[in-house]
């Protein structure tokens, strides 16, 4: 991976970011925190 390509997704990530916060007030990444929380303690059960 290139620094532009690394630069290019980071810029973009932070965007959605903030547009998340913007748009739902971060109610969004709540939402995927918490499912990823879950999908973690699933992945920890077929250890």
């Amino acid at each position: 991976m290139t620094n532009q390509i690394a630069i290019a997704l980071g810029l973009l990530i932070v965007a959605f970011i903030g547009g998340d916060l913007f748009v739902t007030g971060g109610e969004t990444l709540v939402f995927l925190g918490k499912k990823f929380d879950d999908f973690i303690e699933w992945l920890a059960f077929w250890r």
